[in-house]
């Protein structure tokens, strides 16, 4: 199985890409993984901005993978670093982080667009 977020650096700027088919959903590792990225791109003095997008162009993210919590992934759980998606609670982030929407951003998908 791929990796659900891939991340590049070109000097000074960071892209993190969601990449999780079919709809670039957040389950509860990817949001964990979200988090250690922003974590260490708010800890590296060499890195100025982050962009963040994701896969495909019909969907950016719905939110939670409802489909993941049918199946026991716990909605409620430990989210990781900063929370949902690593951005809502990630405390003194003071770099900018743009959200490049390129498809539908609706539930907690739209909750990341806008801690951007």
């Amino acid at each position: 199985m791929s990796q659900p977020i891939k991340t590049r650096i070109e000097g000074g700027i960071l892209e993190v890409t969601l990449d999780r088919p079919k709809a670039n959903a957040v389950d509860l590792a990817t949001s964990r993984i979200m988090g250690e990225i922003f974590r260490d791109f708010r800890d590296n003095p060499d890195l100025r901005v982050a962009i963040l997008t994701a896969a495909g162009e019909k969907f950016f993210c719905p939110g939670w993978d409802l489909k993941a919590a049918a199946d026991g992934d716990a909605v409620d759980g430990d989210y990781g670093v900063g929370g949902f998606g690593g951005l809502q609670e990630l405390p003194y982030l003071n770099k900018p982080v743009i959200c490049a929407v390129n498809g539908i951003c609706c539930g907690g998908g739209l909750e990341i667009a806008l801690s951007c």
